[in-house]
C-alpha cells in the first residue's frame, strides 16, 4: 500500500460544489502532507503508535482540516470550507 490522501465524511459532498480553484489548493496542499507523513512514517504499515494530532490548512479561497492516519497510510480531508477570499 502507498500513502494517498481522500476526502472523508462530509468533505467529499461539500467538495462537489466548490469552485475549482479552491478545489486544486487543497488537492496541492493535500499531496504536500501526503509527501510529509510518508517520509516522517516510513514503515507505516508497521506503526504501533497512536495517529498525530491533524489540523487545519488555510488555502487560497478557505481552508481545510485533515487526519492522518498512519496504519492506513492516508492523509483523510474530513472538512473544508470555502470563504471566498
Amino acid at each position: 500500500m502507498t500513502w494517498k490522501w481522500e476526502y472523508a465524511f462530509g468533505a467529499e459532498e461539500a467538495a462537489r460544489t466548490a469552485p475549482a480553484a479552491f478545489l486544486s489548493e487543497v488537492r496541492s496542499k493535500a499531496a504536500e502532507l501526503v509527501r510529509a507523513a510518508e517520509s516522517l512514517h516510513v514503515h507505516g504499515r508497521a506503526y504501533a503508535g497512536t495517529d498525530p494530532k491533524g489540523g487545519d490548512v488555510i488555502v487560497p479561497g478557505g481552508m481545510f482540516t485533515y487526519q492522518v492516519v498512519v496504519r492506513s497510510e492516508r492523509v483523510y480531508v474530513v472538512q473544508i470550507t470555502y470563504m471566498g477570499f
